[in-house]
């Protein structure tokens, strides 16, 4: 009776354990599109991305760099104090987005430019 019991407990925990173990690499595999993490500009000046990858940069926007062209395109050049990349962006800049302010864009780079998709 006694090693009934054991054996029963044993199946139950080992059962468990593959349980948890499948729930965790499910959950892994689910987050690793919705982990989106941004390269520093000195990432991206010394490992140039494919032109067709899409990620995000992230820093501060560089003091006047800041131009408006025409309709709503708008260029600057982020940096994160040892390397600046130019950036261009078409739209509606947010509210909080100013000079010497912390920013993430996500876009794609190409000929020494990120084009900034939001």
């Amino acid at each position: 009776m006694k090693n009934l019991k054991k054996k029963r407990r044993i199946q139950i925990i080992s059962i468990a354990f593959v349980a948890l173990a499948t729930a965790t690499i499910l959950i892994g595999f689910a987050m690793k599109d919705g982990i989106n993490f941004f390269k520093s500009p000195t990432q991206v000046v010394e490992n140039t991305p494919n032109p067709n990858e899409v990620f995000r940069i992230g820093g501060l926007v560089e003091e006047g760099s800041l131009l408006r062209g025409v309709g709503e395109t708008i260029s600057f050049n982020v940096t994160d104090g040892n390397e600046s990349v130019s950036v261009k962006f078409t739209g509606i800049l947010p509210d909080l987005f100013e000079e010497n302010q912390g920013m993430v864009a996500m876009g794609k780079f190409s000929d020494g430019v990120f084009y900034a998709s939001e």
